[in-house]
């Protein structure tokens, strides 16, 4: 056999060497890559374009309603002009509604943030926790109370005590989030609590003072989750003069509010214990009726 010619390779080798040839062009494999990178561009795509009509959408109802309002203030400031007798009553009116017109028009929110997102977001979260009392062996009580000073001006954390007989520790002893003091029974964890940034912008937009009373603060805090920050369809509450306000939640935008630390739990019970300024307990149970869908109860110790 001449050098120009071939030497025989094992069929082993061949072997390898078809397993280790590129994908070509036109090969199946190669076409089915493609396609399903185009799928998915396509989908990148259309999800982008969803959720850019969607912020158009809410931008153009925010819109429509300043042009309503500022349409009330125009017809109600004409009727002052031609008709004096009602003169000081439809010119309060048109200003009103053409400040509020203003106020719509020029405050409309530029981004939009679903709830399917803040739930997904609060649920990583509260899987997070419930591994970690789970792990650690911890109790299913849940306490807010005041703790040290925040940047915020908000200083409660939610204590979760690791004894079934339990006392409160101290203010100082709350900083740390493993709380190891030398008695057994104040021993536990303390987080931050989600509704601790909720409550600092609720009572930085209150256009009052927070109320000290329980039935009045019970009604500031549960107008603010549903008014405010839309945290549920309704929230009713009902005051026992025993020490507890029982809530009744219904259309919950975060889903169930029985898993540790839920926004409208954590906002209420961090609000009752910023406004008595004291430990406050909440507890959550499903509620029978049609009215609501949870019941959430926050008690305290009024001596």
């Amino acid at each position: 056999m001449s050098e120009s010619e071939p030497r025989d390779r094992p069929a082993d080798a061949d072997e390898e060497a078809t397993d280790a040839e590129p994908i070509e062009p036109g090969d199946e494999r190669s076409t089915e890559s493609a396609e399903l990178a185009a799928q998915i561009d396509v989908l990148r795509e259309e999800n982008q374009r969803l959720r850019e009509e969607y912020a158009r959408a809410r931008r153009t109802q925010y819109r429509r309603t300043a042009l309503a309002l500022a349409a009330v203030g125009l017809l109600a400031t004409l009727g002052g002009v031609a008709l004096p007798d009602s003169r000081t009553v439809l010119f309060a009116l048109g200003g009103t509604g053409l400040f509020a017109a203003a106020l719509t028009r020029y405050l409309t929110p530029e981004q939009f943030i679903s709830a399917s997102v803040g739930e997904g977001i609060y649920g990583s979260l509260a899987a997070t926790e419930a591994a970690l009392v789970a792990e650690l062996g911890l109790q299913d009580e849940r306490l807010y109370l005041p703790g040290p000073d925040m940047p915020n001006g908000v200083s409660i954390r939610l204590f979760v005590p690791q004894q079934s007989e339990y006392d409160l520790p101290s203010p100082s002893a709350l900083d740390s989030m493993f709380v190891l003091a030398d008695d057994e029974a104040e021993r536990g964890v303390a987080l931050h609590p989600s509704g601790g940034p909720l409550f600092a912008e609720f009572r930085r937009t209150l256009s009052g003072s927070l109320a000290d009373e329980p039935d009045a603060l019970a009604a500031q805090l549960a107008d603010g989750l549903v008014e405010q920050f839309e945290l549920a369809r309704s929230a009713t509450p009902d005051y026992d003069e025993a020490g507890q306000v029982t809530v009744a939640i219904d259309g919950s935008a975060y889903g169930a509010i029985d898993r540790i630390d839920h926004p409208v739990a954590s906002f209420l019970g961090v609000g009752f214990a910023a406004g008595l300024e004291r430990a406050v307990a909440v507890e959550t149970t499903s509620a029978d009726g049609d009215r609501a869908d949870f019941l959430m109860t926050c008690s305290w110790d009024n001596s």
